[in-house]
């Protein structure tokens, strides 16, 4: 905020008519602006989409369904819709001041070459980082192993795996980003999880009509609800390899690279609709009314 209200007293009104010439539609996406908006909305599904499929491991803290709901709307449509607003303002102040659009924090800061601005700026990327991979990376990835063998690996056991892998996985980011881009990557991690998401929401609404049987979530003993076969429901695997095959397809094949933005619907969508299809024709236990 401090940064915006800033470049805003040092680009006087100049940064309106930035503003203007942001939205009146200039760039070369061969959609046009509208495609273009409704790709880079997909992008940004596909970002929020890790956080979408490990939501349980935030939402079992809350106290009802009435925090559920406050603290997802204010987390991530005004979050984001606040910060957006912050960046456009932002970066329409760069073209301003500095006669061309920087969209990179570190090189804006790199620009004004000033210590002081150096050092907070180091603190502040430091404290968003560690804020964005703790949610998005570090906790649901240490509940994930804890859940995997919950007698033998705990939380806390859990978070020192990842921190250890995670050490390692580290030293490759940079290149890996360098190499793909970031929206290449970020849409191709969409596309993975799209899939899973439109099979877990087409099983509880369309399958199993909301209702769980929350003992036999739990139980791996053969015969129970959700045991399926040995333990793994493969009309569901199925139904998420091939939509996932498709929607990465659709991020790095040149004949469908109108799609790429769009790669996280198309995935979620042609999962769940394999997988109602293919659950059609399976045996769904009934659940008990004690359930």
């Amino acid at each position: 905020i401090v940064l915006m209200g800033l470049i805003w007293y040092k680009a006087g009104g100049g940064l309106l008519n930035e503003l203007g010439s942001i939205f009146s539609g200039r760039g070369e996406h061969p959609g046009g602006p509208v495609a273009a908006f409704v790709a880079v909305v997909g992008t940004m599904v596909a970002y929020f989409a890790a956080v979408v499929i490990n939501y349980g491991d935030f939402s079992r803290f809350v106290k009802n369904e009435s925090q559920m709901k406050w603290g997802n709307f204010l987390g991530l449509p005004v979050s984001l819709a606040f910060f957006s607003f912050l960046a456009l303002f932002i970066t329409a102040g760069t073209a301003v001041l500095f006669g061309e659009v920087v969209t990179n924090p570190a090189d804006m800061v790199a620009k004004v070459d000033n210590l002081a601005l150096t050092i907070i700026a180091a603190l502040t990327f430091f404290a968003a980082t560690v804020g964005i991979n703790l949610v998005a990376n570090f906790i649901p990835a240490a509940f994930g192993l804890a859940n995997l063998a919950p007698a033998r690996i705990s939380a806390r056991t859990g978070g020192i795996i990842t921190a250890v892998i995670a050490f390692f996985i580290g030293g490759l980011w940079v290149s890996l980003i360098s190499n793909i881009g970031i929206a290449g990557f970020v849409d191709t991690l969409g596309a993975v999880l799209a899939p899973l998401y439109g099979i877990v929401v087409a099983d509880y609404y369309l399958v199993r009509k909301q209702k769980l049987d929350l003992q036999d979530l739990f139980s791996a003993e053969p015969g129970s609800t959700y045991y399926f076969d040995n333990g793994w429901n493969k009309r569901a695997l199925f139904a998420f390899s091939v939509a996932s095959v498709f929607s990465v397809m659709s991020v790095w094949t040149p004949a469908l690279a109108a799609l790429s933005g769009f790669s996280w619907l198309f995935g979620a969508l042609l999962g769940a609709v394999l997988h109602l299809v293919l659950m059609r024709r399976a045996r769904v236990l009934p659940v008990p009314e004690s359930a």
